[in-house]
């Protein structure tokens, strides 16, 4: 059974999720895919700022940072 779909930003530390779909300005989700992230890749937040923005994951043996509201526009589902 597949797990729910729900925003990156959502995601708790440590939890790890595939992505699904991205959404948002053109622009801006051409450059996420350029740097990997992409349907079906895997991913692990790896730390929060202290007021939660930016978010840090963990795709493809590297570190990405991402404000909140890039976060948001990324559909994931999480691995279990």
């Amino acid at each position: 059974m597949a797990s729910p779909r729900r925003s990156l930003s959502s995601l708790a530390l440590r939890e790890r999720a595939r992505v699904v779909r991205l959404s948002g300005e053109r622009f801006a989700t051409r450059r996420l895919m350029e740097m990997g992230l992409i349907p079906g890749v895997e991913l692990e937040v790896i730390r929060r700022a202290p007021m939660g923005d930016p978010v840090e994951i963990r795709l493809r043996g590297y570190s990405l940072s991402l404000r909140g509201s890039e976060a948001a526009e990324i559909e994931v589902e999480v691995i279990v």
